[in-house]
């Protein structure tokens, strides 16, 4: 298939943006879906790169536009597919970045999915692989017909994986995500864990094929073997096609019951949901009708959680086998889920989250997790306890991204930590006063006094040791905090005020 084949596909209404008949004529491999600024790690040669340009700003557009294009073309993308919903078109200088470096341009109205497209891509790759010559494949014809069938007849993927190596001795094979996750291995295959999973999938040995599909870099699939030569690279290729049919199969078949963890999500994020409401929504996700339940919310370092942590937040629950669970998107676009756990259990996410993270080190990932809740009426104010344990998270770690659980927060630093910032800045400003507004060294002197006093359990003596100065410098410089701040430090509650402050700034 090519380039500008795309064009010519009934009901996805492409248009040309930018590229000459060389470019348009240049084969597809692959397809991938990313709206990161640099994607050359996770785009292969001769791959399209769809994009809904969620990281273009205006302000600084021309220099993100380069960045990203730049990359396709050092990756040996072969177009760029960019996404018109965002913006309302596609700005003038991606269409400059991609006449500079010589990538085709194609725009995607509002109306047309990128799923459809990658389907659309794959579908005429299938069909194109069919009608080659016999000798073009390496799998025997009869085994591509029966893996065809399987796929048809939603076969599981370890019977799949298994029926096509069969023919080259079944040699250990894995299909796993980005997380090291397995979705399936050969019975030769030993188990692995996620994180010697992961590092096999980075290291040089051996053969490593991504699955192509639309995905984030948390969710994407590879088809793994362990051994260089454990089978024909041709053979590779189409097993790895094969997989990824498997997977738009899959994909489909849990489309109910996505919508119907959306709808649950949707209802708790509302609040005001009856009882009998949400137990009917909780009785249609299935085995999530009985409780306890804990939620889940996750977020990037910004401000609302993108696709990409809606993904990242499923793919880690689903390293938790025994879990159940609903997910979805409130109306702010943050990821949510709703987990079945047994009594007190906590979810021990810390692994997986860990291997989330780093697939995207440069975009921390934090969730925060509220208490268990005992019943349906329960679930809005768990969420409202997720989302302060989430802001508790995001503080507590700004650059590496963890998890915090409600039942973390026991100091009085997690507890203010959940609180929005611009609260936090009002509170600290009006209890310390001038000293907060002021950017003398005399009031600097001060705060870094009262914060070592405070390390110290207000000790005179040992905060003049600290401070390399004397004992009745540290009573003075107290005395003027004291006066200042409108505050008795002799007073436990006038104590605390000032050191929540401290804590706020």
């Amino acid at each position: 298939m090519h380039v500008g084949d795309l064009l010519q596909i009934e009901g996805l209404d492409l248009t040309h943006l930018w590229g000459g008949e060389n470019l348009l004529g240049q084969a597809i491999s692959g397809v991938t879906a990313t709206d990161l600024e640099d994607p050359a790690r996770f785009v292969q040669p001769g791959e399209i790169v769809l994009s809904g340009l969620v990281w273009w700003k205006e302000a600084d557009g021309r220099a993100r536009t380069e960045r990203f294009v730049s990359a396709l073309a050092q990756a040996g993308a072969t177009a760029l597919l960019a996404g018109e919903e965002t913006h309302g078109s596609v700005p003038g200088d991606i269409v400059d970045a991609c006449r500079a470096h010589g990538i085709a341009l194609l725009a995607v109205p509002a109306h047309t999915s990128f799923r459809a497209i990658t389907e659309a891509v794959y579908r005429r790759q299938w069909g194109d692989l069919s009608r080659r010559p016999a000798d073009h494949f390496a799998l025997p014809d009869n085994v591509r017909s029966d893996l065809g069938r399987l796929v048809d007849q939603g076969t599981d993927a370890d019977t799949l994986l298994g029926r096509a190596l069969a023919p080259f001795g079944a040699p250990p094979c894995y299909v796993l995500t980005s997380t090291g996750r397995t979705i399936a291995r050969t019975a030769s295959a030993p188990q692995l864990s996620a994180a010697r999973a992961v590092e096999s999938l980075r290291s040089l040995t051996g053969e490593t094929l991504r699955v192509q599909a639309e995905t984030t870099p948390y969710d994407a699939w590879y088809l793994h073997v362990p051994q260089v030569g454990g089978a024909p690279p041709r053979a590779l290729h189409e097993i790895a096609e094969v997989i990824g049919q498997y997977r738009h199969h899959h994909h489909r078949q849990c489309a109910a019951r996505r919508r119907t963890g959306q709808e649950l999500i949707s209802l708790v994020d509302l609040g005001d949901a009856g009882a009998g409401v949400l137990a009917d929504a909780l009785e249609s996700c299935g085995p999530l009708a009985e409780g306890p339940w804990r939620v889940v919310v996750t977020s990037t370092g910004g401000r609302h959680a993108d696709r990409g942590a809606a993904e990242a937040l499923r793919e880690a629950l689903e390293h938790l086998t025994a879990t159940v669970f609903a997910a979805g998107t409130t109306t702010d676009a943050e990821a949510v889920a709703v987990v079945r756990v047994r009594g007190e259990d906590t979810l021990r996410l810390d692994e997986p989250w860990s291997l989330l993270n780093g697939c995207r080190p440069e975009t921390p990932l934090y969730a925060g997790v509220s208490s268990p809740a005992a019943e349906p009426s329960g679930l809005h104010a768990a969420l409202t306890q997720a989302r302060y344990a989430l802001a508790a998270a995001r503080h507590g770690s700004p650059t590496t991204g963890r998890v915090a659980m409600i039942e973390g927060l026991a100091s009085l630093e997690s507890l203010l930590a959940g609180i929005p910032t611009d609260v936090r800045t009002a509170f600290s400003g009006t209890t310390l006063g001038p000293l907060a507004r002021s950017g003398t060294a005399s009031h600097q002197t001060l705060l870094e006094t009262l914060e070592v006093f405070f390390a110290h359990n207000c000790s005179w003596a040992r905060t003049a040791k600290a401070l390399h100065v004397h004992i009745n410098t540290v009573h003075y410089r107290i005395e003027r905090v004291q006066a200042l701040t409108g505050r008795d430090l002799s007073r436990l509650d006038h104590k605390l005020d000032l050191h929540a402050a401290l804590l706020c700034r």
